[in-house]
């Protein structure tokens, strides 16, 4: 089995089976991310979607695009879903192509999303609608999210608060805002800078459910 990185120190599962005893396709078939940086072909926008999913009908590729709420921005091109993006996709704003992102994954219909810094570089109306993509996309599945803008993460089921690499809470958001450590802290700095944007400079916040768990966290490398 291929993966990019295994762990040195416990395991990883997904429904009681060792991620290492699962070859990288299987593997890839069963997660979806979405990132904060989305590739876009040279082609049409269609083919892009299609991407995902190379047997998608016509009908299932706009039905995701309008999940993802990105079918308006489409329809509205030159030649609809058969304009070609450009190279990088330079027809489209970040939060246009983190959409097409989320409508390609909608169409995979992974059991498993990581969610990367998916809005992390959007306005703050951008961030609105392509927030509303995710949690339709994140509804049903076992979901991860990685993220700086805490208020992407404050629903979850579990928040892991990682700084300099250590995990230093885990609870949910009322009980990490209970606890008056270290997330607490980040809220409160985040309510103090909302008119000014994120501060690059927060540990990461993620969300990690219960089917996909590290047995054992290994002690980061000094």
């Amino acid at each position: 089995a291929a993966r990019l990185y295994d762990v040195t120190r416990g395991s990883v599962t997904i429904d009681g089976v060792d991620i290492r005893d699962l070859s990288f396709t299987a593997l890839s078939d069963l997660v979806g991310v979405v990132s904060q940086e989305t590739y876009l072909f040279h082609e049409s926008v269609r083919e892009n979607l299609r991407f995902a999913k190379p047997d998608a009908s016509d009908e299932e590729i706009e039905a995701a695009a309008r999940a993802a709420r990105i079918h308006e921005v489409i329809a509205a091109l030159p030649e609809g879903y058969d304009t070609v993006v450009g190279e990088r996709g330079y027809r489209f704003s970040g939060g246009e192509k983190q959409r097409i992102a989320i409508a390609r994954t909608i169409l995979r219909n992974p059991p498993i999303l990581v969610l990367d810094e998916a809005t992390s570089s959007l306005d703050t109306e951008t961030e609105r609608l392509v927030q509303e993509a995710l949690d339709r996309l994140s509804q049903g599945r076992t979901t991860i999210a990685i993220a700086h803008r805490l208020s992407t993460v404050r629903d979850a089921d579990q928040i892991i608060v990682l700084d300099h690499g250590r995990i230093v809470e885990t609870g949910t958001h009322g009980q990490l805002l209970g606890a008056g450590g270290r997330y607490s802290a980040l809220v409160a700095r985040d309510a103090d800078l909302a008119a000014s944007g994120p501060d690059g400079d927060q540990p990461d916040a993620a969300v990690g459910p219960d089917d996909v768990h590290t047995d054992e966290v290994p002690a980061p490398a000094t």
